[in-house]
């Protein structure tokens, strides 16, 4: 009995404490349901909700003309919410299935039946969101925006999220230079080193997380627009860049090279106005791509093209003449434990320095350096490092190489670092390096620092504009850099550069050999080479500068001359033939010009008023359309007879059309069957067919009026 009260009790006071802890559970829901619903509701939308960063549109990136390099296109992910309140089912009945046929004609993915089947579950779900199509162009966005139920407007339960692809219109050409910017990665080429003026100012947008993680917009426009980046022009001449790229990649087909790189400089300013990398697809492959920038990053022992600054060193420290006898002897030297031999048997045992720099000798420069700095190496580097070879150029696209001039402090120097040095050996530099010690030369001494930007334009208003840089004042004397162009000179007229064979225009340049060392292997026993050319041009005035390398060229030649020279000489005569800078005016005769014409052709009455009012006497016939003609006493003859205008005409010659009013003009002119384009108002000002030039029936004149 007492077991039995004992159970009830515990039953009873277990039963208590449920009804007790349901009371609390149910006070507990009231109190979050009405007193903190709202709270707790705000919470649950925290987590429903979220800001998105909207990606503003990335700067274009120009050419010097004005032609797109890199430009960001929008592309639109297509979503629809079928069930929004302003489509109503009579709506939906009657369009879905015309809507589903024009989302299958436009994107031809699925067939019309399939993309209804789609609206109709979305429909019959209540789905507030689902995405149609990705990656939409901006046309075909308005003509999704034209398609039944979304022609309504914001009505019509379309969602489109924009975002923003970078494009290259010209493919290739130039694309390592223009480069890309990567998040967490190294940036690349200008695209990389302009990021932060290019990609502007991110916007926010307010997206609703819905069923299956799928985030979708809250309101049809964005809470904080993006600023779209400033656009960047170049340097970059892309007409000149498709010469270079094309030469260059018919060079490396030719000659099975591995990689190679051109560039063109300005000589004054120091713009690069093309810059060419093409490295092969692979061993046995015969296509190139633009994957590295050789001319910026790749440091190489440059060969024979460093023979320049040697002996200007010593040419600029000694006085040197370019008649100075050296003794090269069967083309072999040795220095200690090494033997340097020229490629080809010397002409002579003794040659000027004119002549051991045209025939491009190892021999004769070597002798000639160790000759005046084998007791002093030091004077040597501390003049080499005085061209600014030992430094950086201070290029704004990222990951220039660092040159390598050895000092005699190091520890890898040695008794055959002077003379290897002296023809391009134990030293590193990269081909834009070797270019600006090159330009200087061209440029009268002063070396400028290559470029690649022109200005900065938000807008279409300019917010910076680049200007020349100068690094070196003057690298030597005057009286040096005349005897350095006239070895470049000779070079191309009588030495290793002879086979250029250009002869619309003079050039002065340098060929270049150079054996690659591979890595910790050293030369090894299979030999690669790179071959160069660089010179300026025209040599009497020069306006470019222009370096090529080919690298590893596979085909038995390796010489500069031959394999990188063709390069130089197709870029050089493009850009010569094509260039405004280049032509001479046809008639700069500027003595048949006067300040006003022999005679005008007007009505009488109205030449007779003038002449009263300018008091000039005038003798007057009794015709209406008649010409005036000024003689030496300052009287004017009006009569019918032929002007000497007209007289020139006839004689198929263009008169003097200086001071003419453009009605007259247009009547003389147009009489004797020429195409007249008038700019402007007023008199003639200037004419395009100079004064004295004969002409034909049916050619085109341009009068600048005042």
């Amino acid at each position: 009995m007492e077991n039995k009260k004992d159970i009830l009790s515990k039953s009873y006071l277990v039963y208590i404490l449920l009804c007790v802890f349901a009371i609390a559970i149910l006070y507990k829901m009231c109190i979050i349901q009405f007193k903190e619903g709202d709270v707790w509701k705000a919470k649950a939308e925290a987590f429903n909700t979220k800001v998105f960063e909207i990606e503003a549109v990335r700067g274009n990136i120009f050419d010097v003309n004005g032609n797109l390099l890199a430009t960001s296109l929008p592309y639109y992910e297509v979503a629809v919410d079928i069930n929004a309140p302003s489509i109503d089912k009579k709506l939906f009945e009657n369009k879905v299935d015309s809507l589903g046929m024009m989302f299958a004609n436009l994107f031809q993915d699925k067939s019309a039946k399939q993309y209804t089947k789609i609206l109709r579950k979305a429909r019959n779900n209540g789905d507030r969101y689902v995405v149609l199509h990705r990656n939409v162009s901006y046309k075909d966005l308005q003509t999704i925006k034209s398609f039944p139920i979304f022609k309504r407007g914001k009505r019509g339960g379309l969602v489109t999220l924009q975002t923003n692809k970078r494009e290259r219109p010209f493919q290739n050409l130039a694309a390592r230079t223009i480069g890309m910017s990567r998040t967490g990665v190294k940036p690349v080429g200008l695209e990389g080193a302009y990021d932060s003026v290019l990609m502007g100012i991110s916007g926010q947008r307010l997206m609703q997380k819905i069923a299956g993680d799928v985030w979708r917009p809250i309101n049809d426009e964005n809470e904080i627009e993006p600023k779209d980046g400033s656009d960047l022009y170049t340097t970059i001449d892309i007409n000149i860049q498709d010469v270079a790229e094309n030469a260059l990649y018919n060079t490396l087909v030719k000659n099975n090279a591995s990689h190679g790189c051109a560039i063109l400089m300005e000589v004054k300013t120091g713009e690069i106005k093309a810059i060419a990398n093409l490295t092969r697809n692979g061993k046995d492959s015969s296509s190139y791509t633009e994957n590295l920038n050789y001319a910026v990053l790749n440091a190489t022992e440059p060969g024979s093209t460093f023979k320049l600054p040697s002996l200007l060193a010593a040419i600029d420290e000694y006085n040197l003449s370019l008649d100075e006898k050296v003794n090269v002897g069967n083309g072999e030297v040795t220095f200690y434990n090494k033997t340097i031999k020229d490629s080809h048997a010397p002409e002579s045992p003794v040659l000027t320095i004119q002549r051991v720099f045209e025939t491009s000798s190892n021999v004769g420069v070597s002798k000639i350096i160790t000759k005046y700095y084998s007791k002093n190496p030091q004077q040597y580097v501390n003049k080499i490092n005085s061209f600014h070879l030992n430094k950086k150029l201070g290029l704004s696209i990222p990951g220039e190489a660092q040159p390598l001039i050895k000092q005699t402090k190091d520890k890898d120097w040695s008794g055959v670092t002077l003379p290897q040095m002296s023809y391009g050996y134990e030293t590193l530099l990269t081909p834009l390096q070797t270019l600006a010690f090159y330009n200087a030369i061209a440029n009268d001494g002063k070396m400028v620092k290559p470029r690649f930007e022109k200005e900065i334009k938000r807008n279409g208003v300019t917010v910076k504009t680049f200007t020349t840089e100068v690094l070196v004042e003057q690298v030597v004397s005057k009286e040096t850099i005349k005897k350095a162009k006239q070895m470049l000179e000779g070079v191309v007229k009588n030495g290793s550069g002879k086979g250029l064979n250009i002869t619309a225009f003079s050039v002065g340049g340098k060929t270049g050999t150079a054996q690659i060392a591979t890595g910790s292997k050293g030369y090894g026993t299979v030999k690669n080479y790179q071959a160069s050319f660089i010179g300026y041009f025209p040599a009497d005035k020069p306006l470019y500068t222009c370096m090529v390398i080919v690298y590893n060229p596979s085909k038995g030649t390796y010489y500069g001359g031959l394999i990188a020279g063709p390069v130089f000489k197709e870029i050089a005569e493009k850009v010569y033939s094509s260039s405004l800078n280049f032509m001479q005016p046809i008639n700069n005769k500027q003595t048949l010009l006067t300040k006003a014409p022999e005679s005008i052709k007007s009505k009488n009455k109205e030449l007779l008023i003038a002449s009263k009012a300018l008091h000039l006497k005038a003798t007057s016939s009794a015709y209406d359309d008649v010409y005036a003609t000024r003689n030496t006493s300052d009287t004017l003859s009006i009569s019918l007879s032929e002007s000497n205008l007209e007289s020139q005409l006839k004689k198929g010659i263009v008169p003097n059309l200086n001071g003419l009013s453009a009605k007259d003009a247009l009547y003389l002119l147009e009489n004797k069957g020429i195409h007249v384009k008038l700019v402007g108002m007023g008199s003639v000002k200037k004419q395009s067919i100079e004064a004295g030039q004969r002409f034909n029936k049916g050619d085109k004149i341009t009068l600048i009026l005042s």
